[in-house]
């Protein structure tokens, strides 16, 4: 259910079908203009569409003037309280004005920057966080949150339509994941407009990206938001894009970059995988193409498991094999694991196609076929697919595998027990 209306932030499609847009925030003082830009520069390299900056002072906006001449992609301006400098801001070159209706001084104010936002073709993002509600809705967001924050962006829509401007997105925003995710969907309903998504204050780049994922990820599988931003504690706002793409990537919303596939390692892993893993993200950062890249952590499971992989490598003991389109290319020793995956890529890349050495590619089936020889004895997915086709075929019955029913847990028994809560 994608937005019906469209705005443009800069040359940047919002809305109305246009992929979704990743967006981040400037940790910097606005004002210290080489830092700011610094970090502007990284943000896009990184694969921001847009960025925002903080406007509290008339030095933010000096520096806003030099900012959207040097910016490579759109700058949105965030103002709280101080609607003198969303005019300012919008006079200085903003590409778009963030504000939350709620805390700028009424609606003769928010008219005024709506006045010039038309006369200047500015968009807005218009919207609330649960932190920052209109004092009318405290009590209605102790009852329902989710309604006081759907409540509060359809009041501030009316209100903007009621001063005939309508080029604007809307965001509503909480901590709460579940509280967003309701909150959202809801709002897709009742308006037409573009909206923003994000988990307010998610936390660090460990349980920020998780939140953000599952909030964000659950939104954008329905169809909801146009636009996104990870908000992580975090100095480096580039991570946050990091993040955001890899959102965007795992729904296959949007591609940029490689994907990397890794198996989560067992008791059967037989070489550093963790290094490895760490070693091959590493390098594929440098590369744009939207190649996909698969580490098995053993070769008892074949190359089954990621056959749709570009380029791949399964390892056992001191040796390993490079794979590709879920087929093997050759054996190496595991010390040149890496390096050789890369070197197949690159040659690959140059060539528009991956070469296969006939010979060396039997030599890496043949030691595929070892390995899993040895490991006979070992049921993996791949062994128990196989063997349930052979007992269809025969006519069996019996699957390899019986579904287990596991067994069901109390209250007294559950790990959380005594460690919920709800909210008051």
């Amino acid at each position: 259910m994608a937005s019906k209306r469209q705005i443009f932030v800069g040359g940047v499609p919002i809305g109305g079908g246009a992929p979704v847009a990743v967006q981040t925030m400037t940790k910097t003082e606005t004002a210290n203009l080489e830092a700011t830009m610094e970090q502007i520069l990284e943000v896009a390299d990184a694969g921001a569409d847009i960025v925002r900056v903080a406007i509290p002072r008339d030095d933010d906006v000096q520096a806003l003037k030099t900012i959207v001449k040097r910016s490579p992609i759109p700058v949105i301006a965030d103002i709280h309280f101080n609607h003198t400098l969303a005019l300012k801001s919008i006079d200085a070159g903003a590409h778009c004005i963030r504000l939350n209706p709620g805390n700028i001084g009424g609606r003769e104010k928010v008219a005024e920057v709506a006045v010039r936002a038309s006369e200047a073709g500015v968009p807005m993002r218009i919207g609330v966080n649960s932190g920052s509600l209109p004092k009318h809705l405290h009590a209605l967001e102790r009852e329902n949150p989710v309604e006081a924050l759907v409540g509060a962006a359809v009041e501030f829509v009316a209100m903007m339509e009621s001063l005939a401007f309508e080029d604007f997105k809307v965001s509503i925003k909480s901590t709460n994941v579940p509280n967003t995710i309701a909150a959202n969907r809801l709002l897709a309903d009742r308006i037409p407009y573009p909206i923003h998504l994000g988990i307010t204050e998610a936390g660090t780049k460990w349980s920020g990206s998780l939140k953000s994922a599952v909030g964000l990820g659950t939104l954008l599988a329905d169809g909801v938001g146009d636009t996104i931003r990870i908000s992580l504690s975090t100095f480096h706002a580039e991570e946050e894009v990091k993040v955001a793409w890899e959102i965007l990537k795992a729904l296959h919303l949007r591609e940029r970059g490689p994907v990397l596939i890794a198996c989560p390692t067992c008791g059967r892993l037989q070489f550093d995988m963790d290094s490895v893993v760490a070693e091959i993200e590493a390098r594929l950062e440098a590369y744009a193409e939207p190649i996909e890249v698969a580490v098995l952590g053993c070769a008892v499971n074949g190359i089954g498991e990621a056959s749709h992989a570009d380029f791949g490598i399964t390892g056992a003991k001191n040796e390993g094999l490079i794979f590709a389109h879920g087929k093997p290319l050759k054996k190496v020793p595991q010390d040149d694991l890496v390096d050789a995956l890369f070197r197949e890529i690159d040659r690959s890349l140059d060539r528009g196609s991956v070469e296969v050495d006939d010979a060396k590619a039997a030599e890496g089936a043949d030691w595929l076929a070892r390995i899993e020889e040895e490991n006979a004895d070992e049921l993996t997915p791949e062994r128990i697919a196989a063997m349930e086709r052979a007992a269809a075929g025969t006519g069996e019955a019996e699957p390899f595998l019986k579904p287990v029913k596991p067994p069901a847990l109390d209250e007294s028994a559950s790990p959380t027990a005594g460690r919920r809560f709800t909210r008051a």
